[in-house]
């Protein structure tokens, strides 16, 4: 099978058909269906199209074969926010479905989300109260925003996500993640979790024990030399790859959201993207599963 976009959105398509189609709703149906939807969100992520209007005056010129109906921007942006919880369940579907799900060592790393770049838009914008000043070591600089926490496998197939605020301690974020989702992480078995400095903590520790999860993390300059540290540098680089994937090719940080829906929909779009390609790469045997090349053009 040839790897392209149409190819994948296909796939997709019928993938969400088969296994997410809900009731029927009462009413007329909508013209553009649930699993349209998400295709077309995912196609405006790997396409690179970070504005609504810009994707939705190129996709009514090239891809009316595979979205006969397309809506106004305003329809659309609508609809979008209002499908982050089928987004949300599209990628977990995805990752369940590939041979990623059943891998029990897993990646934790949080990257900024500037949401603003100047004090006037700080005061007015509609992401106050969420959003917060903080400061990114790897770039030397502060911004305001959020931080998209990211557990995947060392393949970079998601496994959790989440946005918060930067003031908020890394551990208090990743401790809630597991929380809310206490039921999928006991179907794993023996979790190995590999994480930074930021993690460290007795306490923390101790409740990731509870959940069966082993954290591997560096040595803190108080403490002795840890169990499997000098493995950790290459293996730390995989997290940063999936990192510069969202950012470099997907456009993470230009997602353009003004309001918590926003937002968190926009991020969702581009995880989605990951996930779905990664996916169709393993299902098709690819030789790189985290390629986007095939579906960027």
């Amino acid at each position: 099978m040839t790897n392209d976009i149409e190819t994948l959105l296909t796939a997709l398509y019928v993938k969400i058909d088969d296994e997410l189609a809900g009731p029927r709703r009462l009413g007329r149906p909508p013209v553009l269906t649930d699993s349209e939807l998400v295709c077309l969100a995912l196609a405006q992520s790997l396409l690179g199209f970070t504005s609504e209007t810009h994707w939705l005056r190129y996709a009514g010129k090239h891809l009316t074969g595979m979205f006969p109906y397309l809506p106004q921007q305003s329809g659309y942006n609508k609809r979008l926010r209002s499908a982050l919880g089928l987004v949300k369940r599209v990628i977990r579907m995805l990752a369940k479905s590939s041979d990623f799900w059943l891998d029990d060592c897993w990646i934790v790393d949080s990257t900024p989300v500037p949401c603003g770049m100047s004090r006037q838009t700080v005061k007015r914008s509609d992401l106050a109260g969420w959003a917060g000043y903080g400061y990114c070591a790897s770039h030397s600089r502060f911004y305001w925003g959020l931080k998209l926490y990211l557990v995947c496998t060392p393949s970079g197939m998601p496994i959790l996500w989440a946005l918060a605020d930067p003031k908020i301690g890394e551990r208090e974020v990743l401790a809630s993640m597991l929380e809310v989702e206490a039921d999928m992480v006991t179907e794993h078995d023996g979790i190995l979790l590999i994480s930074d400095k930021g993690f460290a903590g007795r306490a923390f520790e101790a409740l990731l024990e509870e959940h069966g999860i082993t954290l591997l993390r560096p040595s803190r300059k108080d403490e002795k030399a840890r169990y499997g540290e000098p493995m950790l540098k290459k293996v730390r680089q995989l997290i940063e790859s999936v990192n510069d994937t969202l950012k470099g090719q997907l456009d993470l940080e230009d997602h353009g959201g003004r309001s918590c829906a926003g937002v968190a929909i926009r991020v969702a779009q581009r995880i989605l993207a990951m996930a779905a390609a990664m996916w169709h790469n393993n299902a098709t045997k690819a030789p790189i599963t985290r390629s986007l090349i095939a579906y960027d053009h």
